[in-house]
């Protein structure tokens, strides 16, 4: 029986036992169960004009002396009419189950952009004045974020990210940090990645001895996180960043960064807004809260962490990070992509 049919069937059986409502209900599920074609979109209201308590079988009709709409023939005029008409576009509904489609047809009509002209800024955390955190091994934040930048700038150019910009900043702190927003403020770039790695509050630290001399570590923590600010003035797509970027280094096997969601961090505790990939919330953060596009931090890992800083130092664990911030780009820009993987 074919699925018109079968549908009509099925309308006109429930009408008999249920009220008009309920049989709306019975129509809308068998939309959802079986795949219909556009063209067969007639047969929705036959199933509510036969529904009616009030409506009258043929033979009814016929008894009271008045001709059924139902049994009346097409007329030539209409049969014609529809024989002129182009062929109806079939589109398959369904809910229910995976559906074989073409590559093509599982493209998006417009991706949310462009990747030979989407501009990424990877800004380097820090200046080789203002070098940031000191590692258990007496190597500069700066130095891990510029190696790490470099790598992430590689990978997203080789697949495609022409336009990425490694945003290189001089001078001390504060001054720094105003003159990095406003040369990504200039570029202008649609995305900023500013990449750190963390240490912890000095109340954490401890003494030890690396190559003979007197050095601090602490490897009570460890992990990456991801900050967003809620000041910045497109927050909503910087934690859309944030979250693909937080989802990734899960993928990658990572653990985050527990510590900011606790008590024990007193000032330095944060807003935890995804306990499950560790997305915080930072509204005060300058790089974050004044650029005028989306923008994101990541701390990839604490190097005042003995055992982690030494992977943060192997070029193989810089590809682990690289590969999942460049995943969650081509996520960002082409959703399908997450979705399935490259076609």
């Amino acid at each position: 029986m074919k699925r018109r049919g079968f549908i009509c069937v099925l309308g006109r059986v429930a009408s008999g036992f249920w009220p008009r409502r309920r049989t709306i209900v019975v129509a809308m599920a068998a939309i959802v169960l079986l795949p219909v074609e556009a063209s067969d979109a007639g047969w929705l209201s036959d199933v509510f004009k036969s529904s009616s308590k009030q409506a009258k079988s043929p033979k009814q009709a016929k008894k009271h002396g008045k001709p059924s709409k139902h049994v009346a023939s097409p007329k030539p005029a209409t049969l014609a009419k529809r024989a002129a008409s182009p062929k109806r576009h079939t589109v398959k509904l369904a809910a229910l189950g995976p559906v074989d489609l073409s590559p093509a047809a599982l493209k998006p009509v417009a991706p949310r952009c462009n990747p030979a002209k989407f501009r990424i800024v990877l800004d380097v955390g820090h200046t080789a004045v203002s070098e940031g955190a000191i590692s258990a091994r007496k190597v500069s934040e700066f130095v891990f974020n510029l190696r790490l930048a470099k790598r992430i700038e590689e990978k997203l150019k080789a697949e495609g990210f022409a336009e990425t910009k490694l945003l290189l900043t001089e001078g001390k702190a504060r001054r720094s940090l105003f003159k990095r927003v406003a040369a990504a403020n200039n570029l202008p770039a649609d995305l900023l990645l500013s990449i750190h790695h963390d240490s912890v509050p000095n109340k954490f630290l401890e003494d030890w001895e690396f190559e003979g001399k007197k050095s601090h570590f602490s490897d009570r923590f460890s992990g990456y996180s991801v900050f967003v600010s809620r000041s910045n003035p497109d927050f909503r797509t910087s934690l859309s960043f944030a979250e693909l970027i937080a989802k990734e280094m899960k993928a990658q096997g990572l653990d985050y960064a527990r510590q900011y969601s606790q008590a024990i961090m007193g000032r330095h505790q944060r807003p935890l807004l995804n306990k499950e990939t560790g997305v915080y919330r930072y509204d005060e953060l300058i790089v974050l809260r004044k650029t005028q596009m989306a923008a994101v931090l990541l701390e990839a890992g604490s190097i005042i962490n003995r055992d982690e800083e030494l992977k943060m130092s192997s070029p193989e664990h810089r590809d682990i990070i690289s590969s999942g911030v460049t995943a969650a780009v081509k996520e960002f820009c082409e959703p399908r992509w997450g979705i399935l993987g490259p076609l």
